[in-house]
């Protein structure tokens, strides 16, 4: 893995477009460029040759590593000490970074027990829009009058500042691992996923697709045997692909040409009924839908079910991609931004207009 740090390289740049009121465009692997709204400033600032791991004690799980760092490398890097990344991010490519993988805020399948990507989120080193390198959290310093500001950057796409470093809880792998699938119409899978939610055991991924309903196991081998042999079902032998194809997007469902929605609803929600095609994850709290139904029908619907609904793939300039705010969340998060980044430098519009 590259080790490089150009910390004040970007620092200049940030403090350049600060002083012409020109706006940034945050660029890593561009992996991720199409989640949100079209980013349009006069500048670009590039954080991919800032990499590397700036502390790794592999016995305290926990590791500080440049944003600019690819994800891919990273993985292997844990993977050599037999730990991982608890949220399980999507890489969308080989380009991907960790910075990139924080700010869309995104986790894999085992979100609903491992936590979001905020949960693994101990500290921040950044830039703000001032250019100032701040650091909050974590292994460096306690956070002002008790607020936690590395939380916010996760999922905030890179709006409040330019991510240095981050610093994240790690955890073991896991000794064994399988993926049983069983056929199960629809409304059949989600009470089966509605039990599993009241009675977890070993589970770190549940499935549905097709007609198939897929049950990932993990942890050790006798425990393993014990429930797979209590839940039932054919052993899936290239099991890492399925979930990457999901994780990653390369499952044959997220090809075409209709509009991907991101439903998120409560665990265990039961049926929807989404207008369009349907992948369930997360035991029932994702849910993916491929529909040309309009925006608002398709929000009604999410909140509807204690949620929110993000168009992933196919947005428009005419309606942003992002589920719509509260006015009092719109307020904070304007406040934040406000303090973070004064003159709105940084990925300007990209999840709401005029921020």
């Amino acid at each position: 893995m590259q080790n490089n740090d150009i910390e004040k390289q970007l620092q200049e740049q940030v403090k350049d477009a600060a002083a012409a009121g020109e706006p940034l465009r945050i660029r890593g692997g561009d992996s991720r460029a199409f989640l949100g709204r079209a980013v349009v400033a006069p500048r670009m600032l590039d954080t991919r040759d800032h990499s590397g791991i700036v502390l790794y004690e592999p016995s305290e799980l926990a590791i500080t590593v440049r944003g600019g760092t690819p994800l891919r490398a990273l993985i292997d890097a844990l993977a050599a000490e037999h730990q991982e990344l608890p949220f399980e991010p999507p890489s969308f490519g080989d380009e991907s970074t960790i910075g990139g993988a924080v700010a869309s805020g995104l986790a894999g399948p085992r979100r609903p027990w491992n936590g979001a990507v905020r949960d693994a989120l101990l500290g921040v080193k950044l830039v703000n829009g001032k250019g100032e390198v701040l650091q909050f959290g974590g292994q460096v310093m306690k956070n002002v009058a008790g607020y936690d500001l590395s939380r916010p950057m996760a999922g905030a796409h890179g709006t409040l500042g330019l991510l240095l470093e981050v610093s994240l809880k790690l955890k073991p792998l896991p000794p064994a691992s399988v993926t049983l699938v069983r056929e199960e119409e629809k409304h059949a899978a989600l009470e089966t996923m509605r039990r599993l939610y009241q009675r977890p055991g070993n589970l770190s991924g549940v499935a549905w697709i097709d007609g198939l309903l897929h049950l990932r196991l993990e942890g050790y081998p006798e425990a393993i045997e014990a429930r797979a042999a209590e839940l039932g079902g054919e052993r899936l032998d290239d099991a890492d692909g399925f979930w990457r194809s999901l994780n990653d997007q390369t499952h044959p469902f997220f090809s075409g040409d209709k509009p991907l929605w991101r439903l998120v609803v409560k665990p265990a929600s039961g049926d929807i009924d989404p207008p369009g095609e349907e992948l369930i994850d997360w035991i029932g709290g994702q849910r993916w839908i491929r529909s040309d139904e309009i925006p608002l029908a398709l929000r009604r619907l999410a909140a509807s079910h204690g949620g929110h609904a993000t168009r992933f793939r196919g947005a428009t300039e005419i309606d942003s991609p992002f589920h719509p705010l509260e006015p009092g969340l719109m307020a904070l998060h304007r406040n934040l931004k406000r303090a973070l980044d004064p003159q709105g430098l940084f990925n300007p519009g990209r999840m709401y207009e005029g921020l």
